[in-house]
């Protein structure tokens, strides 16, 4: 399912400057801070990896603690009392909202083709799932809260006596969204959109894995109109760097991650070392799917292939367990057998460039470490006594840069 990742593919692999019509020279690789893009302080870069072929697709600045205070500098004026964010009118954050949702429709297609660059993914043709619908996703996501940050409703409370009692809901600050790399363009429009509809100020760390589009997308926010300093985008690490530094910030009022339950012990630690900012995580899971002997066979196989291979299973509900009750047990393994030996696996790139192939359905894991976790996995079921029915070893090799 994955061509080995190289430790520094720099030095190994060749590098391409277009692919699938993406010129890889032009992309936006510098911090997006305060409406405008900058290098990182310390001047430090890492690599972005095409996680299909080896190649570095290019050197992406890395955020530190430096730049996290310039980050929650800019974020925390721009929400300043008097500022053009805090005095805009609810219907002006609305519109604002609607035309990022109109840029994102102008640019889905190269968008889509630069999150499956990046993370591995089927661009998602032929009504199987790609980064095509992450886009549509996020584009509905855009419109809903759009019309959502006008109707920011507080309550009016009976009380004794002639008092008026009423509540009135009010933004809570500057918030910061450390982003996964699964679904990178969908996950930030998540984080984003309901702290700018109740007009929060922002700061998004995307992953090390996937930094691109999250720079684009910034890009398209101030086209969109944004006020300088509402929306702040950092490429860069966690433990030790950038997601730590954000944890850690006594300007940051509330951080939202979604990621591993490790690394969700370590956001709460640090912000409760820090202010007590308000915490909100998502994390990983290891989601059952349960099959009677009466269920329909078809359905259960149907929904056990999605709910497992989707995104290459690198999706926090993915149904890793599946408990099958012994009447249709049999039955279920063969089937489960034929229909996974039907997915097409590939890279994007062979489905871009010949429209007329089979859709790709799975593409590669995002780098070594997932790939090796998920072989790790096989093997300890065999240990355990698990039968291999199909799989379990690389699938592919590269030449001259393909899969095959």
């Amino acid at each position: 399912m994955y061509t080995p990742y190289s430790p520094n593919p720099t030095k190994k692999q060749k590098h391409q400057t277009v692919i699938a019509g993406i010129d890889t020279t032009q992309l936006e690789t510098r911090l997006f801070i305060n409406n405008e893009f900058v290098p990182s302080i310390k001047e430090k870069k890492f690599e972005t990896v095409n996680p299909a072929t080896e190649e570095v697709i290019c050197e992406v600045w890395e955020a530190g603690v430096e730049d996290v205070d310039r980050a929650a500098k800019a974020a925390r004026e721009a929400f300043e009392i008097g500022s053009p964010w805090r005095s805009m009118n609810a219907t002006d954050r609305r519109d604002l909202l609607n035309k990022l949702a109109d840029l994102i429709t102008r640019d889905r297609d190269y968008l889509s083709k630069l999150e499956s660059l990046d993370v591995g993914k089927p661009l998602g043709r032929g009504g199987k799932y790609g980064s095509t619908v992450d886009l549509h996703l996020a584009i509905q996501h855009l419109r809903y809260f759009a019309g959502y940050a006008d109707k920011l409703l507080g309550a009016q409370i009976p009380v004794d006596g002639s008092i008026l009692c009423y509540t009135r809901k009010e933004p809570i600050g500057v918030c910061a969204a450390i982003v996964p790399w699964n679904f990178p363009i969908l996950m930030m429009i998540w984080k984003l959109c309901p702290a700018l509809a109740a007009g929060c100020t922002t700061i998004v760390k995307s992953s090390e894995k996937t930094p691109l589009t999250a720079l684009h997308i910034a890009k398209l926010c101030k086209e969109a109109g944004f006020p300088a300093g509402v929306v702040n985008v950092l490429s860069g690490y966690g433990a030790g760097g950038a997601g730590e530094a954000l944890a850690r910030h006594p300007d940051i009022d509330k951080i939202g991650f979604t990621g591993s339950t490790k690394v969700g012990h370590m956001i709460e630690r640090y912000s409760a070392e820090s202010n007590l900012k308000s915490v909100t995580l998502e994390l990983g899971g290891k989601s059952p799917l349960i099959i009677f002997d009466d269920a329909d066979l078809e359905t259960a196989v149907a929904c056990a292939k999605v709910g497992l291979f989707m995104n290459a299973g690198q999706v926090c509900t993915a149904c890793s367990r599946i408990f099958v009750q012994e009447g249709i047990h049999d039955k279920f393994v063969s089937a489960m057998v034929n229909s996974v030996q039907d997915i097409n696996i590939g890279s994007f790139e062979q489905e871009d460039e010949k429209e007329t192939l089979r859709p790709i359905e799975q593409g590669p894991q995002v780098d070594k470490i997932q790939f090796t976790k998920v072989l790790d996995y096989i093997k300890i079921g065999q240990v355990e006594g698990a039968t291999l029915c199909i799989g379990g070893h690389r699938y592919g090799h590269k030449v001259d840069n393909c899969l095959r």
